[in-house]
């Protein structure tokens, strides 16, 4: 998996800093230090006024994924993703995500490869046949690896960390939502800092069905 961080606002804290004072003046502000508008962000959505960070936006290039990832990604519809198509795109030479459990299990990734090899063997034969890609694609599995473009604002990031990085999320979305938060965060620190599931700054929300092991404490031990 390769995450990039290709494009985002110019100075986002500032521009959201900017956004958040022209609420409370007769004009609009021209300038804010650096320092004010870390502390004016920290301040309003700590009040729980989060809107205003929806003024910085992000890009990001993100390579092999599985489209078992991608599926779940989409699913966050306040973003917008450019994808791979499996209609102009060859699958004959795809790469596919092996996860780790089977990576590690000799008998099951042996099986695993020759069933990967095996779908590129016949989707191949059903190109061959006449048959489009875009309908031979339908046997491929759903760990076939791609490549997308997606763009979020800050306030929909937080959003996608907040389930993305509990440690109950799938463990490939969750890698792909680490990744993004390192990115940002040296961006913006101040907007993302607080970034995370639920039990970083308060109770988990998942009940009963808890991990029992707050995520700041394993975020710490390097144990993600």
């Amino acid at each position: 998996m390769k995450v990039t961080l290709l494009n985002h606002t110019p100075d986002p804290e500032i521009t959201v800093a900017l956004a958040a004072r022209t609420c409370y003046s007769t004009k609009i502000p021209e300038s804010i230090s650096p320092q004010r508008a870390q502390h004016l962000i920290r301040e309003l959505v700590g009040r729980g006024h989060e809107s205003i960070l929806e003024h910085a936006s992000f890009t990001f290039s993100i390579e092999g994924i599985s489209r078992v990832t991608s599926h779940q990604l989409v699913r966050h519809r306040l973003a917008s993703y450019s994808q791979q198509s499996q209609r102009y795109v060859s699958m004959k030479e795809v790469n596919f995500i092996i996860p780790p459990s089977i990576a590690e299990n000799p008998e099951a990734k042996k099986l695993f490869s020759e069933a990967i090899e095996e779908d590129k063997k016949i989707y191949q034969e059903l190109v061959n046949l006449g048959i489009p890609q875009e309908d031979a694609r339908y046997m491929m599995a759903q760990g076939v690896a791609t490549n997308l473009v997606f763009s979020a604002n800050a306030r929909e990031l937080l959003h996608i960390f907040s389930l993305r990085l509990c440690n109950r999320a799938q463990w490939e979305i969750r890698e792909l939502a680490q990744k993004m938060l390192e990115l940002v965060k040296d961006i913006a620190p101040a907007i993302f800092e607080g970034a995370g599931p639920p039990c970083v700054e308060g109770e988990c929300r998942e009940g009963e069905n808890s991990c029992g092991k707050p995520w700041k404490q394993r975020e710490k031990s390097g144990k993600i």
